[in-house]
């Protein structure tokens, strides 16, 4: 299905979050939006006579009574976020005076809006392309400085100009290719095979390391995981509090203490770490314990990164079973080894052993080792996120992506293999057509209702 310009009824919602604030903005847009903000405005001029990209002062009324001084912002079709006329109406922040411009709004014809749908008017009406749409919901969610940043490019139209060139490339080497098929009885050739060849080689890499990079956009999206595991009593909840710089967890001697798992966040070199405090894993038969333990196997197996916590005072290789069994069971995972209690004993750098893991000594209640730990932290997000740039991949576009560097090689192949030119022209035109699912050039309902399924009310 293509998107056209569309024009629904006026939708209203609150556009900024829930709570005490120094400013709430109520948003409408719609062909009666500004009249539903001159019903109960009153300012030096109308709005009705108001010219667009103007921000207008006075008063709200509900019911003939003063409710709040506002200002409000007037935009005209075609010029809006939204491609339609818009009013934020901007008041002072709290849990009354939003809701009761938004039920004025309401009561004057404008309906709520649903999630996401002021950006799907602006996607329908052609003001954004679908990796806009999606960089818009990135950078409201962004777990990290870079991953802000990125989706800022991305709405700017840094993918989209990525997708623009390969697709001026792909339509440019069909041309040739349909061309030399309308002189096929003249014998004559116009494509150099092996310059059409590399050109496609070019685009497939392209692809490939654009769809390579979707998990380290989700790491800048979502946020970086660490599970801190060991044995009971490692000192894991320890720890998790002095990496917080707070006490979360209860720490106590008692072994099996921690039954269920914490996940608290820290920001480390502007990405949100997302930890995980868990059960202790040892042989149990304590029916709660056991559950613990196995929500400890599913956490490791949602992390981006394991700190395996060891207890020192009971030796260097006391945890090296565990070791080696985390690592048997996620070897794709990356671990750090920490050995705690460093203080209780004679722990230094010529103690711990040089093995197959980086390893660290650790005193979570004197302070020594979580700057190393933080570092290694950061090294690990760096290195998974070394290829992200301008573009924020996610699932969609990597399975799309992937698409596209297939039906590329299909047409690659067909020209090596010598078959008739309208084979790799084929393979070409449907590549084309998947950049333009990539875009939302081409779309349908179910797409378009699990992109904006992500959203809040009022974006």
């Amino acid at each position: 299905m293509d998107a056209k310009n569309h024009t629904g009824p006026t939708i209203t919602a609150i556009a900024t979050p829930p709570g005490v604030g120094g400013l709430a903005v109520i948003r409408c847009s719609g062909p009666d939006a500004i009249r539903v903000a001159e019903a109960s405005f009153r300012g030096k001029a109308t709005l009705e006579d108001t010219p667009g990209h103007t921000i207008r002062y006075g008063w709200w009324y509900s019911s003939g009574e003063i409710v709040d001084s506002v200002t409000v912002s007037v935009y005209r079709a075609p010029n809006s976020y939204t491609g339609e006329d818009v009013v934020e109406i901007g008041c002072h922040g709290g849990p009354f005076v939003a809701r009761q411009i938004l039920s004025d709004c309401l009561a004057l014809g404008a309906r709520l809006a649903g999630p996401g749908e002021f950006t799907q008017r602006a996607f329908t009406n052609g003001k954004l392309d679908m990796t806009q749409v999606e960089a818009v919901a990135d950078l409201i969610h962004a777990q990290s400085k870079l991953g802000a940043q990125a989706a800022a490019r991305q709405l700017h139209g840094g993918f989209v100009s990525k997708l623009s060139a390969i697709r001026s490339e792909l339509v440019q080497v069909a041309g040739l290719l349909e061309l030399e098929l309308d002189f096929s009885e003249e014998d004559l050739e116009f494509v150099d095979r092996t310059d059409v060849a590399h050109r496609l080689t070019s685009v497939i890499v392209l692809c490939q390391n654009l769809a390579a990079s979707s998990a380290g956009a989700e790491i800048l999206r979502s946020g970086f995981h660490v599970a801190i595991v060991g044995y009971p009593n490692a000192g894991k909840s320890t720890l998790f509090n002095a990496l917080l710089g707070r006490d979360r967890a209860i720490v106590s001697d008692v072994e099996g203490t921690t039954r269920d798992y914490l996940v608290e966040q820290v920001i480390i070199e502007g990405t949100t770490v997302h930890l995980a405090d868990t059960a202790g894993i040892r042989p149990t038969s304590d029916t709660i314990e056991l559950q613990g333990i196995h929500l400890t196997h599913k956490l490791v197996q949602e992390s981006n990164a394991v700190i395996l916590v060891n207890d020192s005072t009971r030796g260097v290789d006391y945890s090296t079973e565990l070791l080696e069994d985390v690592h048997r069971v996620f070897g794709q995972k990356s671990i750090l080894l920490a050995h705690n209690k460093s203080d209780l004993g004679m722990m230094n750098d010529s103690y711990i052993p040089k093995g197959l893991f980086p390893s660290v000594f650790v005193s979570s209640s004197v302070g020594t080792g979580l700057d190393e730990i933080r570092n290694w932290i950061a090294a690990q997000i760096s290195v998974e996120t070394s290829i992200v740039h301008d573009v924020l991949v996610n699932q969609r576009h990597a399975v799309l992506l992937s698409t596209l560097a297939d039906r590329c090689r299909d047409a690659k192949l067909a020209l090596e293999a010598g078959l008739s030119p309208d084979m790799a022209a084929t393979d070409i035109r449907l590549a084309i057509s998947t950049i333009g699912e990539l875009t939302g050039e081409t779309w349908n309902p179910e797409i378009l209702e699990n992109v904006f399924s992500s959203f809040c009310i009022g974006k």
